[in-house]
């Protein structure tokens, strides 16, 4: 079988938040070890740290109900801020110049962090690939001559 990893999901649809400001934090935390970005999240001044950080909590706690998983190993596979609909569409307007008005654009977020388990890290077998990756790390040709 296969080894399938489990990923774990949450989402905070209609953030109260520009998808611009709130997508700096999630590249910033995207692929970090969860306690890393949780303080990480807890330390940045940035407004989108504080949605994030909820997300990632719960995340966590779904990821907390199955008991196979160690919540230590978990790594923030994907965050993303995408763009939700405008608050109120376009009720209110602003007067702006020669007697025109524009819309309020009250923008709000769909904020997604999923969490996978960390990958354990393999040691290559042989081949040509793998005697001259193994040759260049350790500093010496011999080893991939042999």
């Amino acid at each position: 079988m296969a080894d399938a990893k489990k990923t774990f999901r949450a989402i905070h649809r209609f953030a109260a938040i520009a998808p611009r400001k709130a997508h700096l934090v999630a590249c910033m935390v995207r692929g970090m070890p969860v306690n890393d970005a949780l303080a990480a999240l807890e330390h940045s001044p940035k407004r989108g740290a504080f949605f994030l950080r909820k997300v990632l909590k719960s995340a966590l706690a779904n990821a907390g109900n199955d008991l196979d998983v160690d919540l230590n190993a978990l790594v923030i596979s994907d965050a993303r801020a995408d763009m939700g609909p405008l608050l109120g569409g376009r009720v209110r307007w602003m007067p702006r110049a020669m007697g025109r008005a524009t819309p309020i654009h009250k923008r709000t977020s769909h904020i997604l962090v999923e969490l996978q388990e960390k990958q354990k890290e393999r040691k290559r077998k042989g081949g040509a690939r793998g005697a001259a990756a193994a040759a260049t790390e350790s500093g010496g040709a011999e080893e991939a001559t042999e």
